[in-house]
């Protein structure tokens, strides 16, 4: 059972039964101004995440406060991890959140290892650290200030507009090290966006935020991802995002496209039928079965969104990557940990 070592005291205060499986491993808790929603509160054992060389990814550390989001997009590949724990992909992705209650104090004490040399951390590359549950337990400020203290740059990715809340901390931190913002908003149609991102803040609500990011001096990137083939990947809806993202105060931009490659493909692909069923057939050779778009696709979407981010004068940015340090070998004899295990 992955949940092992994760158990809090049973007195730690009024909550509800948790899901099969998961009975004394944690108190599981649930109130009213977040209905439907059952927070799983565990005790991690390490909070920063290494990950592999092998995964190939713009970024060495991460750290994932929670497990699951409430922001409930439908396209959202961290679905897939969920099932790690015994939930499922779907449902139990939005409203099943674990919640690493004691994982400022394990940070802290990672960060005074002699071993930790400063490196850069990315928060927001698996599930949102800014999520509705960050106003009930408040681990960013924590966080934030561990890791501005042990000197190691800091990269935050989020659809929250809670980072408002913590836009003064963030300006303390970026005084000692590089700190980076970005924010995901990909398509403005207020329709459109609350059938694929329900739980999610508003488009106009996550330009406010790019604004306020701007305002309180950080350059901000946009993560305009995934751009959604036939949906949101139209010249005319693509020329009023990168219009509102300039005027919104957004230095670059991100611009990817929807990747159907894990388990989440199957609820995506259910979401499309039941809303979009004309495109289901278009979508299957698209995609085809490695679950990526082809080549030319991702070739006809820089055509179409390059003019536009120099118009707008958003400059490209390749990759999501935090700013960063060379990548630090390895201890002699010190092991990778697996990238599930990584994530918890």
């Amino acid at each position: 059972m992955r949940w092992e070592g994760q158990l809090l005291t049973e007195d730690a205060g009024s909550g509800v039964r948790a899901l099969p499986g998961l009975e004394g491993i944690g108190r599981a808790v649930s109130t009213p101004e977040f209905e439907g929603i059952t927070f799983h509160e565990v005790l991690c054992k390490s909070a920063l995440n290494r990950v592999p060389e092998s995964a190939a990814l713009p970024f060495e550390w991460t750290i994932n406060p929670y497990r699951g989001c409430t922001h409930a997009c439908t396209y959202c590949f961290a679905r897939s991890s969920h099932e790690y724990l015994e939930f499922d992909a779907g449902a139990d992705f939005d409203t099943q959140i674990v919640v690493k209650t004691n994982l400022v104090s394990v940070l802290k004490k990672e960060l005074r290892r002699a071993s930790w040399r400063g490196e850069a951390v990315a928060l927001g590359t698996n599930t949102d650290p800014y999520q509705r549950a960050e106003g009930r337990y408040r681990l960013m400020p924590g966080i934030i200030g561990a890791l501005a203290g042990a000197g190691s740059p800091i990269s935050i990715l989020t659809k929250g507009t809670l980072l408002q809340r913590d836009l003064p901390l963030l300006t303390t931190a970026a005084t000692t090290v590089p700190v980076q913002l970005s924010v995901s908003l990909a398509l403005l149609d207020p329709a459109l966006q609350a059938s694929l991102e329900p739980g999610a803040p508003k488009p106009a609500a996550r330009l406010g935020l790019i604004r306020a990011i701007a305002d309180a001096g950080f350059e901000c990137n946009v993560m305009v991802a995934p751009v959604i083939p036939y949906l949101t990947d139209d010249s005319a809806s693509l020329r009023a995002l990168f219009e509102a993202l300039a005027e919104a105060g957004a230095s670059s931009a991100t611009v990817m496209a929807l990747n159907l490659t894990g388990r989440y493909r199957g609820w995506f692909l259910t979401w499309l039928a039941e809303n979009h069923p004309a495109l289901v057939r278009r979508y299957r050779q698209l995609y085809g079965t490695t679950g990526r778009v082809s080549a030319e696709y991702r070739a006809h979407l820089r055509g179409r969104t390059a003019p536009l981010l120099e118009e707008f004068g958003l400059a490209v940015r390749e990759e999501y990557a935090p700013p960063s340090r060379p990548r630090q070998p390895r201890a002699t004899g010190a092991a990778a940990p697996d990238l599930q295990e990584s994530l918890f």
